[in-house]
């Protein structure tokens, strides 16, 4: 069987962060078709639910990196290379020397998601509490009310490029953590960045899933850092005319824009949908 496995922004959604009518089109030819596929994403579960909600998502789906994997026909989820609380007072304090507030996923013994941030510093935060943190799935709590036994999945923050570019270079001098950094929707002037333990990576997770399912051929789809690890295992890799110079050069080959359901007209040409 084919496994194919979609990155989410910036690959499978639009411009504004969901599955245009096209790509929903197609991923329903690709169910009537038995053709096999699932998401892997660095965005946290509560974040991307309601997005593939309704798609067709029936196999299991990989979360923050491969840190997480939740499998909804059996509603169950696995926890993988979580980061400790050491590693999370240095990020705090890393992120207050440039004035940035990071939002610390979390997910306690219950299967129940948690989002812990000490107090806000900049209105593009707080309109990422706001707009998108708020609709989550999750409870959203200051920083002080963590506990010390809580699951820790990953750390994500948005700022100006070069506080956000200090930052990541001090995560990155860490050898157990790894932050992934990228343009945010919110301006050409903002960046947005998710730190992991450095163990945590997608194609680690898509291995496992391929290995599952028995599946002989895989095909992956992304367009940043964070995809390359599972380009690396897969049989055939595409990176969206958007992604950067990096990824084009590791991908099997380049398909059309993001923005223009890139993915979508090549999996139509490709399985004659």
């Amino acid at each position: 069987m084919d496994l194919i496995v979609f990155d989410l922004d910036g690959t499978l959604l639009n411009e504004n962060s969901q599955i245009s009518n096209f790509t929903k089109e197609t991923l329903q030819l690709l169910s009537v078709n038995d053709i096999a596929f699932t998401v892997a994403t660095g965005r946290t579960q509560y974040s991307a639910e309601h997005i593939v909600e309704g798609h067709n998502f029936i196999l299991p789906h990989i979360y923050s990196n491969g840190v997480i994997v939740w499998d909804p026909k059996h509603e169950s989820l696995s926890l993988d290379n979580l980061l400790s609380t050491e590693d999370v007072q240095y990020v705090l304090e890393g992120s207050f020397l440039q004035k940035i507030t990071p939002f610390i996923s979390a997910v306690d013994d219950n299967n129940q998601h948690h989002i812990y941030h000490p107090a806000v510093q900049h209105p593009v935060e707080k309109k990422l509490l706001d707009t998108y943190l708020s609709r989550a799935n999750s409870n959203i709590l200051p920083v002080g009310q963590m506990p010390t036994d809580v699951h820790i999945t990953n750390i994500s923050m948005i700022g100006h490029s070069d506080d956000i570019d200090a930052i990541q270079t001090l995560i990155n001098s860490q050898t157990h953590l790894i932050a992934y950094s990228g343009p945010a929707a919110e301006g050409s002037g903002f960046k947005w960045m998710d730190i992991h333990h450095n163990q945590a990576n997608k194609g680690s997770a898509v291995e496992a899933l391929r290995d599952q399912l028995e599946a002989k051929h895989v095909i992956c789809f992304g367009d940043s850092d964070n995809d390359l690890s599972m380009f690396a295992v897969a049989n055939e890799s595409f990176a969206p005319s958007n992604a950067k110079a990096e990824i084009k050069s590791a991908a099997t080959d380049v398909i059309g824009h993001h923005k223009e359901d890139g993915v979508a007209h090549f999996l139509r040409e490709r399985f004659n949908l």
